[in-house]
């Protein structure tokens, strides 16, 4: 189904991501987890795709096989990145083949120990580029991704917000935001983006901080801001991965209830493959999940 489809019929969705893992072997680790959060029926998953395509085969051979042994909604990634026009078209017949239906358009990061995106010869210069070449093709639902603080190479984000436009104006059906840790930043984000004439539906993306490197990390890659609050209270117990995951646990929890409250479309949440955080922030929710 068309995940455009599923918010016509749904007032709130949820959704996981998982990502390839990075080691070359099996991967009967991440379908136990992708079985586990399975069960909690997401109305779709995501496949994250590796920077520069380091992982296209697996994130095909993931999609595939959740979609087809756990009966679930995925929503594959795509990116620029050192990718001909002729590359993004193969790479899109083989998720069609395979009956995968929607596709994330990203432009995505520069490749390891590059500084910036650089245009590959014969390929696009942006995320919107790809959005109409995907539209072209007639067969996807097309999600893209949106920045509630903006993205780190936007001057402002009231340019950021101007880019995003273009990517729905292209043909995109829904928005994925980046993580963030103040919902203030998604209210303002969701409003500046209705004044520009985005009506499509916007996920907030959740993700849980199990562990004190991660805080560091995330806000060098990302630019999400840590709130005061938050950061103290993780500084607190940094040594302590057991605390660290379970006052993330607990922030994350709060945020969504937060969320909820405030009539979003549905929430995506980063499982950073694995289960059990991801268990213990629902069982403390009442999800909005009846039909429009």
């Amino acid at each position: 189904m068309f995940i455009r489809e599923l918010f016509r019929q749904k007032r709130f969705t949820l959704s996981f991501e998982f990502f390839p893992p990075k080691r070359e072997g099996n991967l009967d680790g991440l379908f136990a987890t992708i079985q586990e959060l399975s069960a909690l029926k997401p109305d779709f998953i995501s496949v994250t795709y590796g920077a520069g395509g380091s992982t296209r085969e697996r994130s095909l051979e993931i999609a595939s096989r959740a979609k087809k042994e756990f009966q679930t909604e995925v929503l594959a990634h795509l990116t620029c990145v050192q990718s001909t026009k002729d590359d993004i078209a193969r790479i899109l017949e083989a998720f069609r083949a395979e009956n995968i239906e929607n596709i994330l358009a990203l432009r995505g990061d520069p490749p390891a120990g590059t500084e910036k995106f650089i245009k590959p010869e014969g390929g696009f210069s942006y995320a919107s580029d790809l959005v109409a070449f995907i539209k072209g093709m007639d067969f996807f639902s097309i999600g893209v991704a949106g920045s509630p603080e903006g993205h780190i190479e936007a001057p402002s984000l009231v340019e950021d917000i101007k880019n995003l436009k273009r990517k729905v104006d292209a043909g995109a059906d829904f928005i994925i935001t980046q993580l963030f840790f103040d919902n203030h930043f998604f209210y303002r984000f969701r409003d500046r983006t209705l004044a520009q004439g985005i009506t499509i539906p916007i996920l907030p993306g959740i993700f849980p901080i199990l562990n004190y490197k991660q805080v560091e990390r995330i806000a060098g890659l990302c630019g999400a801001s840590i709130p005061q609050s938050l950061a103290n209270k993780i500084n607190k117990v940094r040594d302590k991965n057991e605390e660290v995951e379970k006052y993330g646990i607990e922030y994350a929890t709060k945020q969504m209830e937060d969320l909820i409250r405030n009539d979003v479309a549905g929430i995506h949440m980063y499982s950073m493959n694995r289960s059990e955080p991801v268990q213990c922030i629902l069982k403390e929710l009442h999800l909005p999940r009846s039909p429009r």
